[in-house]
């Protein structure tokens, strides 16, 4: 887990065309995206179509990606994150727990940015696995170089599931995606790009990584 410190980040939403200033207290993230055989080791579950220890797990929902920030706290002692309500419509996030959950839309651009203020960390085919160098094919975590932070993949290689509901009052429940991944060509990888999805949704491009409240 590597610590992010405390800063502000804008968003912005191209439908409503509103920009908004966030303020973030320091937290700690993934140094890399949940691989397979961490996925594995927590869940006892392999859903990846693609199959490799160091890959990043896909296939999952964000349902899935809640579940084993849950059951990875309890591993670890920690107290879970989130609250499933009975039957699983719903869930609500205890901010005062210290387990680990999934980042804010405005976390993982801040962590993703590090500092930068650009579209990208650095040169994108030094820095991600995209459509123009990955072969169309999933690769290993880590294998790009990191951000000025620490932080491996935050663009490229599989999209990542953050916590936040993505416009409710057109699309529901869906939720964000940020990243871009191993499939989509180099404007999709950009700090700023927003996706959706339901959160029922699994596909072979879309993984997560986890975070958790505070500096310790």
């Amino acid at each position: 887990m590597i610590a992010v410190p405390a800063g502000r980040v804008t968003l912005s939403d191209r439908r409503t065309r509103r920009s908004w200033s966030v303020g973030l207290g320091p937290y700690r993230l993934a140094a890399v995206p949940v691989t397979q055989a961490r996925y594995a080791q927590v869940t006892g579950e392999s859903p990846s179509t693609a199959r490799g220890e160091r890959l990043p797990v896909e296939g999952v929902s964000w349902w899935d990606a809640v579940r084993f920030c849950n059951a990875l706290s309890r591993q670890e002692g920690l107290a879970p994150a989130y609250r499933l309500h009975a039957g699983g419509e719903g869930v609500d996030w205890d901010t005062s727990a210290g387990g680990y959950r999934l980042p804010t839309e405005a976390e993982w651009e801040h962590a993703c940015r590090a500092g930068t203020t650009g579209p990208r960390y650095g040169q994108l085919d030094e820095i991600a696995w995209y459509r123009g160098n990955s072969d169309e094919r999933i690769r290993e975590v880590g294998g790009r170089r990191p951000n000025a932070w620490g932080l491996y993949d935050m663009l490229g290689d599989v999209w990542e599931w953050c916590w936040d509901v993505y416009d409710a009052e057109v699309y529901g429940t869906y939720r964000v995606l940020r990243g871009g991944g191993w499939f989509d060509e180099h404007w999709s990888c950009r700090a700023s790009v927003r996706r959706r999805s339901h959160p029922t949704f699994r596909i072979d491009d879309v993984g997560f990584r986890v975070a958790r409240s505070g500096t310790r």
